[in-house]
């Protein structure tokens, strides 16, 4: 009885264990690049914004494998295409650090994206169905403690060996660990029975099969949907960004960038941890005005750089604001385009994530290019001030919504 008991918690406990070190292992490459981007364009011999190229090939990768993630599990089960994911996420970031010119390393970025897309989707497909909602919030959570040892180790190789190569090599590592640790262990992740919780939870999630034309052709969808594409942008472009902006445009010294960008994600993370434990408290919408107007002081405070702490508080600032933020628009999406709307609109949501981490990063670098990487805070400034105002609007609408739905159900 003992040795049945203990197998049946590993089963149960070893799948939340190996999906929070994914998570980790995912958040990793996320913080390589900000830091490791002066170094790595010279090296290649581009310009500054050529960097919107490889995002936009990691974004391609990334939103062909999410989308197609759900026939990939049907078909070879999550276990194995969580091992493929991460065999291919960790070939291309050890080929970032082989290939001798820039475009291989783009056509390696479309496969970094494939694989982190399907890890990315792959596991919450799991964690939606099998994990309590308490632990799908620290699964995510996870990603941000991930993304903050990624600037860590980036620029400890920078530091110590001089080459942002090394810094690659390490997380690629973890990639083929992570890898090899989803091959042993292929019989956790086949289907479970679910409590009757979860299949009250999965039923409410597919209990409305409304056209996607019908939801696409709502303004108050496309409102949603227009807010996690700014925000995912202004989140990906601080992180991507900070690092040029503190070295090459106000002498911070590389190691101190370093951790100064380390310390966004790290705020960023602990902001998350406590997010699990105050968001029922404060609710959905103090959570994200609040984060907006933080963050958009943090902003301010990057942009006017009034005294020599400025960068610290400013970007430590910023980065606790928006943690909240994601996780709080998800939970509300169905309260601003309506129930019957609300799968739909999630999905097209999650699609738009990788074009706004993609195209606004992209866009600051361009801006950078043309006139000085002092343009970062001035846009960030202008995004998150918008932001609040598109919120206030998708209240607006939602009261109109509730109003529908109640004339809806009295006839």
């Amino acid at each position: 009885m003992n040795t049945s008991s203990t197998t049946r918690n590993l089963v149960r406990l070893g799948p939340i264990i190996l999906a929070y070190a994914a998570f980790i292992a995912l958040g990793m490459p996320d913080g390589l690049l900000g830091i490791a981007w002066p170094t790595m364009r010279a090296d290649f011999g581009v310009p500054l914004d050529a960097l919107g190229l490889l995002l936009l090939a990691s974004v391609a990768g990334y939103m062909t494998s999410s989308f197609l993630s759900g026939a990939l599990v049907a078909r070879i089960g999550v276990g194995r295409l969580l091992a493929l994911s991460c065999l291919l996420t960790g070939t291309a970031l050890f080929g970032y650090t082989l290939v001798p010119v820039w475009w291989m390393m783009v056509l390696l970025g479309v496969v970094a994206g494939l694989g982190a897309g399907a890890i990315d989707a792959g596991l919450n497909t799991y964690a939606a169905a099998h994990f309590a909602e308490g632990l799908v919030q620290w699964l995510h959570a996870s990603y941000g403690i991930g993304i903050t040892l990624g600037p860590i180790i980036i620029t400890t190789a920078l530091t110590v060996a001089d080459s942002w190569r090394v810094g690659y090599r390490v997380v690629a590592g973890f990639q083929f660990v992570m890898a090899l640790a989803f091959v042993l262990t292929l019989s956790w992740w086949s289907d479970r029975e679910t409590s009757s919780a979860e299949v009250k939870r999965e039923k409410r999630l597919t209990e409305y099969k409304t056209p996607m034309v019908q939801t696409m052709r709502l303004p108050r969808v496309w409102l949603s949907v227009l807010l996690f594409f700014l925000y995912v942008g202004a989140e990906v472009s601080l992180g991507t960004w900070a690092y040029s902006l503190l070295t090459e445009s106000r002498g911070v010294s590389p190691q101190l960038a370093g951790l100064l960008t380390g310390s966004y994600w790290a705020m960023f993370t602990v902001g998350r941890i406590l997010a699990g434990l105050y968001a029922k408290r404060l609710g959905v919408d103090l959570l994200v005005q609040g984060g907006v107007a933080l963050a958009l002081l943090g902003s301010l405070l990057l942009w006017m750089n009034p005294f020599p702490a400025a960068n610290l508080v400013a970007v430590a600032l910023v980065g606790i604001a928006i943690a909240p933020i994601f996780p709080a628009l998800i939970s509300g999406t169905s309260r601003r385009v309506g129930t019957h709307m609300a799968a739909n609109t999630i999905g097209m949501q999650m699609a738009v994530t990788g074009l706004g981490a993609s195209l606004i990063p992209s866009l600051v670098g361009v801006l950078a290019r043309r006139y000085s990487l002092e343009v970062i805070p001035v846009v960030l400034t202008l995004i998150y001030l918008t932001l609040f105002g598109l919120y206030r609007l998708s209240m607006m609408a939602r009261i109109q919504t509730q109003i529908q739905q109640e004339t809806t159900h009295a006839d």
